[in-house]
């Protein structure tokens, strides 16, 4: 099941939802909507269970940062992150907390900052022994590049066990 929350259209609004780096009050209550309102919401509604080795959170952007930022704060929820061209406001700190969520991020090498975000949050989640996937794509940012790869970020985290060997596509950690 994938439920999908629609965000502001307005760029600056928007980033103070999505980055605690930025607006934190903001941030805060827009995580609490995330992580009790939405979850609670999806277990009524549908009345399934929400176990964290089968619950991820994806985003794109300024949205890959938030999926980053809900998955290392809420691990015993999301215990999988999907994060497309994350965005650099939010950046991991020194000292990552375990447990940390499966991480699966991607970049486009036309979007350069994108991209250094994503080689900056992979080698920092691998450092603390998170397991990480990082895909460098010959794109830039936007839709076609986060629409081809969503397939493949499921695959990888809930598929079958071969699924899950991505190993050619790892990045080396810089």
């Amino acid at each position: 099941m994938i439920v999908g929350v629609h965000g502001l259209s307005e760029a600056t609004p928007r980033l103070h939802e999505y980055s605690p780096a930025f607006y934190s009050e903001r941030f805060a209550r827009h995580e609490e909507f995330f992580v009790a309102t939405v979850r609670r919401w999806v277990a009524l509604r549908f009345a399934v269970a929400l176990p964290p080795e089968r619950t991820a959170v994806f985003g794109v952007s300024a949205g890959g940062e938030l999926a980053l930022a809900l998955g290392v704060r809420h691990p015993a929820v999301y215990g999988v992150v999907f994060s497309g061209s994350p965005g650099g406001g939010y950046k991991p700190s020194a000292e990552l907390s375990k447990p940390l969520p499966r991480v699966y991020l991607v970049a486009g090498t036309k979007e350069p900052f994108f991209l250094q975000n994503a080689i900056r949050w992979a080698s920092a989640l691998r450092s603390a022994g998170a397991d990480v996937v990082l895909r460098e794509r010959n794109a830039s940012h936007g839709d076609p590049l986060w629409r081809s790869e969503f397939p493949l970020m499921v695959a990888w985290a809930f598929g079958s066990r071969s699924s899950r060997s991505v190993k050619s596509f790892v990045r080396p950690t810089p």
